[in-house]
């Protein structure tokens, strides 16, 4: 099966220029726009340029809660009335738990 006909078969999403600028103005103004420092330290260690993407500045304290907000925020009004359910019991269960409680979206995991 050629790539193209596998991709479409299994509904992978493509990933565009265009849909990572509508995630991000969904984004705005609802996560922390973190910094992104160089590490000194750890470009020494490997011998490459290392830079540290300050996720931890979140409220949930991880990244994941962008991918979780990103989510809810294309919800149907009917999709969001059913609720959501996250398969998980770490950060990305975090981020759903605290973005579908600002959103007004029924969620467990």
């Amino acid at each position: 099966m050629p790539a193209a006909s596998l991709v479409s078969a299994l509904s992978i999403p493509t990933v565009t220029i265009d849909s990572i600028r509508a995630a991000q103005a969904r984004l705005s103004g609802h996560v922390e726009n973190t910094p992104c420092l160089h590490s000194r330290t750890l470009s020494e260690i490997t011998g490459a340029e290392v830079y540290l993407k300050f996720e931890n500045l979140q409220f949930t304290a991880s990244f994941k809660e962008r991918g979780a907000l990103n989510k809810l925020s294309t919800l149907t009004l009917e999709q969001k009335s059913r609720g959501v359910i996250a398969v998980s019991a770490g950060n990305h269960a975090q981020g759903v738990a605290y973005h579908a409680q600002r959103l007004g979206i029924p969620a467990s995991s």
